[in-house]
């Protein structure tokens, strides 16, 4: 019975423990301890010392790092020389794929293409194709036998050269013997002007003629693959339609025997060159939809004629034979390029090829650390090509840029793959320790490189906090009323930073329905978003009387996101209505649905950074942001973080 009595009561306190875990998990409104914002694990299983010691892989389909579906699909595109398009974000590798493929691809069907004069119709070069590296030969044979009609005429040149030197003392003789030495000298004057006329009037048409005639015969060589050991890769972006489609160049000299023969103004683009290989387009929907439509010809195709892209060049009227074409096309953007593309072009990648989005973070795992920490390696190789420009990184700097990688992330329990930004704070790292002579690039360097490297949003935000404090437009310390502290972010989604947003509310009673109105520099999204707050301070907190609520957003710099700030602006408008003051030492990050929930928003560990550069002392988030924010050690104690379900904890810790 003792024994029945005792299980008992250790369920009971078992249960009990177990409600008081709940209670504490649902608790609304917590500080986060700073031990639990930075959760960091830079475990992993490589072992080195320094970069150095790291073996980079040569293939660069595997130095492409946290894209393993992209590169999936580009072994499959090799494979079977299928079109790609990648979308996505700038840095994270589109670029590396393209030359991934042309790697992969084989290159034993490589071709040189040459241009040969018609002599039908000289508008019309033919054009030929050979084994590649024969296209040098052909030229050379070309020029060779087009030389051999005007060897004989050297030697006859000499013979002429020797007259013209001996016929005016001869003539100086003769005309000496027979009427004296007045008029041999004479005649001799004259006949060495005239045979110096005759001897350079002969030179220059001999060499007119030889140069005629090679040209003439000679092709132009329009894409030479001589010892190439990959299939050719060609870079496309922002090139013109000459540049991409190939291009006729214009002959000023188009009478009188003087002009350029045709074939020899034809230009290959870079649709031809990249023949049997790739062709990459980042960004393709800025290019001209005619342009797109042509794109598309040549790959339907396989081949296509170069023409003069100008209507108002001699180009115009010239038209090849169709050039072999036949590439595959590795095409890049984001979101916003698939509304420029070419319907038809699309369809075209789409029904011949593979769509591929992206990743813009990978997980946090050992695994991943590790491939990171072969990308610093790959940086620092690339960085050496030349001359050793950065020193290698210890194991201790590779973890602090790790950890930058958790913050760009913005995620939490993950990395981001915008490596080229992240390679700008490796250069930036390198190049602070190659000025103070260090041997090797430590956690220190990667400290002040992040001060160095700061993006221009970021110098943007901080000039702006400084100009505000010291006009008191930003409080950190005291209370007001109707006065709130919210942080909201200038840039875009590919580059922002964090920046104090001070906002004010107003209320005035309306013999009609509510509204709110927002001045400032924000958007027609932001003031509609906006009208969720009246719900909130209507039917959540009671509020039955009507009003005109005036937002004022003190020196908006065109914040891309203001929706995040729609806690504040509820808690302005309460503390508005009561007349209660608001602590000017806190700052809020949330938004506020209808049913006042605070709803988590992007961007979280950028806009606490921002508010600790203000020196603002606690800072309020969504609790299901808190994992997002990652803050270095020394700045774990400078800002209290407070996470919250519910707006009424937003006031209940705002508002005095």
């Amino acid at each position: 019975m003792a024994k029945a009595n005792t299980r008992k009561n250790q369920r009971k306190t078992e249960k009990n423990k177990a409600v008081a875990r709940k209670d504490k998990t649902t608790n609304n409104s917590s500080n986060v301890s700073s031990s639990n914002l930075v959760s960091v694990n830079n475990s992993y299983n490589l072992n080195f010392e320094t970069t150095h010691d790291i073996n980079i892989p040569k293939e660069t389909i595997s130095q492409v790092i946290g894209q393993e579906a992209a590169v999936e699909v580009i072994k499959k595109a090799a494979s079977q020389k299928r079109h790609v398009l990648l979308i996505g974000e700038p840095g994270t590798g589109k670029s590396m794929l393209g030359a991934a493929l042309a790697e992969l691809l084989p290159k034993e069907n490589l071709k040189d293409v040459l241009a040969y004069p018609n002599p039908n119709d000289e508008n019309n070069p033919k054009i030929v194709s050979v084994e590649a590296g024969k296209g040098r030969e052909v030229i050379t044979k070309a020029r060779s036998s087009g030389k051999e009609f005007f060897k004989n005429q050297n030697f006859f040149l000499a013979i002429l050269l020797i007259f013209s030197l001996v016929a005016p003392w001869w003539v100086r003789t003769h005309y000496t013997v027979q009427y004296g030495a007045t008029v041999g000298a004479i005649m001799f004057a004259s006949f060495s002007i005239a045979s110096m006329l005759f001897l350079g009037a002969f030179f220059i048409l001999l060499k007119m003629g030889n140069k005629q005639e090679t040209k003439s015969l000679a092709p132009k060589l329009l894409v030479d693959n001589f010892n190439k050991q990959t299939a050719p890769f060609y870079d496309g972006t922002g090139a013109h339609a000459g540049a991409l489609l190939g291009d006729i160049l214009h002959d000023p000299y188009q009478s009188g025997g003087l002009g350029t023969p045709a074939h020899e103004r034809v230009m290959s683009g870079l649709i031809h060159k990249a023949d049997q290989g790739v062709l990459f387009i980042d960004e393709i929907g800025t290019l001209h939809k005619v342009t797109q439509q042509e794109l598309l010809t040549a790959l339907q195709e396989g081949k296509f004629p170069i023409t003069g892209q100008s209507e108002i060049s001699a180009g115009a009227m010239v038209r090849t034979d169709a050039v072999p074409c036949n590439f595959v096309l590795i095409a890049a953007g984001n979101l916003q390029t698939i509304k420029h593309m070419h319907p038809a072009l699309r369809s075209r990648i789409r029904g011949y090829g593979y769509e591929v989005y992206m990743n813009e973070s990978m997980p946090d795992t050992p695994g991943n650390r590790e491939k990171l920490t072969v990308f610093v390696a790959q940086e620092v190789a690339k960085d050496n090509q030349n001359s050793q420009k950065i020193p290698h990184f210890t194991k201790d700097a590779v973890d602090a840029i790790i950890d930058e990688s958790r913050k760009r992330a913005n995620k939490k329990g993950h990395l981001t793959l915008r490596l080229r930004d992240l390679g700008g704070i490796i250069r930036a790292a390198g190049d602070i320790a190659k000025q103070e002579n260090a041997e090797l690039v430590l956690r220190k360097h990667i400290e002040k490189a992040r001060e160095i490297a700061r993006t221009l949003e970021h110098q943007i935000a901080d000039r702006l906090i400084e100009d505000k404090k010291d006009y008191e437009v930003i409080l950190t310390a005291g209370k007001k009323i109707g006065r709130v502290n919210c942080i909201a972010v200038i840039g875009n989604k590919d580059v922002f930073s964090g920046i104090i947003l001070p906002i004010e509310a107003q209320a005035i009673p309306s013999v009609g329905n509510s509204t709110i109105t927002l001045t400032g520099k924000v958007s027609q999204d932001d003031r509609e978003s906006a009208k969720n707050v009246i719900a909130v301070v209507e039917n959540y907190f009671g509020f039955r009387k009507k009003y005109n609520f005036y937002i004022q957003f003190l020196q908006t710099f065109k914040s891309s996101e203001i929706d995040s700030t729609s806690a504040g602006i509820t808690v302005a408008i309460i503390s508005a209505l009561n007349k209660r003051v608001v602590r000017q030492d806190t700052a809020v990050i949330g938004a506020v649905s209808v049913r006042g929930e605070i709803l988590p928003v992007a961007g979280v560990s950028s806009k606490v950074h921002a508010a600790l550069e203000a020196g603002i002392k606690r800072v309020i988030v969504p609790k299901n942001n808190v994992n997002d924010i990652l803050l270095d050690p020394s700045d774990k104690e400078k800002v209290e973080i407070v996470s919250v379900e519910k707006i009424e904890d937003v006031i209940k810790e705002m508002v005095g």
